[in-house]
């Protein structure tokens, strides 16, 4: 449902607008003005368009094609991070100019933080060819907390093609260091051989201590507890009770034919197997509205201790429709274990463009 506005609002004024509120929802108002800086520095030129112009390029950031995503992160101590998910744009958006802005997005990060960009020097040559296929060539993870803002960047395994993709996670492990985690990903393959779990993203934190961290996702098509069982015994810090209390509470099926489920195996430096075990469950496509969604999610968010009411003061800052009006505003729900930062992460769209309808398909109570 595209949205229809009375003013020329700007893709940075509704973002920021939305960013400024989060901040003050998760007890980071200090950082508004500094966060908001950073991401129109990261949207360029496509921050400045009118969002009663056409979407200047299908992001796949989100379903509307908004280049950006927040998500606040639910920890163990009861603090939360904030974090954003970014796309840059260039002027004049394709494959190949997205990647020179988002190069030179990332020079002017350097230039603001203190980056380490040794890893994704490392493997720079494997994942960003001068003519990049895929939805995507890299993205940036913004993650915001008290102490400090730090950067995480995405890498497209499917760059050079899906068939494609195994290699070079491989290629990026090694080069990484991590000379065992390729076979051992191999051992926990859930369907060797199938088509139906790919890799996704190749993630790097830009950071130097021994919290930084090195993630594999895979995406699993037509998956459902048994696949995730295989995936999580990779990792000896899952527990596989909690693993299947979160399937259970929001997404309540057996097997999952919509959009697939998301795995990310956690690696840090010195650590020979992986140290950390997510799942990223897209709860939109398994609930009829975002009223269901936000149900299932506060549910989760209780039975983990966490105050489930900092969830509803987001949704309030990122929107002011009606929950019943949507589903996709509650995008995905993340459990992550293990370490170094186990939680509950909940990933919510800025909707600048449009509103999923509600599925009608997905009936059902909270």
């Amino acid at each position: 449902m595209r949205i229809t506005r009375s003013g020329a609002v700007s893709l940075n004024e509704h973002t920021g607008a939305q960013l400024r509120r989060l901040c003050a929802v998760v007890g980071l108002a200090e950082r508004a003005d500094e966060v908001a800086s950073v991401l129109a520095d990261i949207l360029g030129p496509s921050g400045d368009r009118s969002l009663a112009d056409p979407v200047p390029w299908r992001s796949d950031v989100a379903d509307d094609h908004t280049p950006v995503e927040y998500s606040i992160a639910f920890e163990e101590d009861g603090s939360h991070t904030l974090r954003l998910l970014v796309e840059a744009g260039a002027r004049e958006p394709s494959p190949s100019a997205n990647l020179l802005a988002a190069l030179a997005a990332l020079d002017r990060l350097a230039q603001r933080y203190p980056l380490s960009l040794d890893r994704f020097a490392a493997v720079r040559e494997l994942f960003l060819p001068a003519e990049p296929r895929g939805v995507f060539a890299l993205w940036f993870s913004v993650v915001v907390t008290k102490a400090r803002v730090a950067v995480k960047v995405y890498l497209n395994p499917q760059v050079h093609g899906r068939a494609a993709a195994p290699g070079l996670v491989a290629a990026g492990l090694e080069r990484l260091g991590l000379t065992t985690a390729w076979s051992d990903l191999g051992a926990h393959a859930p369907r060797p051989g199938s088509t139906l779990d790919r890799f996704s993203f190749f993630a790097l934190d830009l950071d130097d201590t021994p919290r930084s961290r090195v993630k594999v996702y895979q995406s699993h098509f037509r998956a459902g507890q048994r696949e995730l069982g295989v995936l999580g015994a990779a990792c000896p810090l899952t527990d596989a009770d909690v693993l299947a209390h979160f399937t259970a509470t929001i997404g309540r099926r057996d097997r999952y034919d919509g959009r697939p489920l998301v795995t990310s195996h956690i690696y840090l430096a010195g650590h020979e197997r992986p140290r950390g075990f997510s799942v990223y469950l897209p709860v939109r496509d398994y609930v009829r509205d975002d009223v269901v969604a936000l149900a299932r999610t506060r549910t989760l968010l209780s039975a983990h201790g966490f105050d489930a009411t900092v969830l509803d003061d987001a949704v309030a800052a990122v929107t002011g429709r009606p929950l019943a009006a949507g589903a996709g505003l509650i995008a995905h729900v993340s459990l992550r274990m293990g370490s170094p930062r186990p939680g509950v992460t909940v990933y919510l769209s800025a909707e600048a463009y449009a509103v999923p309808v509600p599925c009608v398909a997905a009936v059902g109570a909270a």
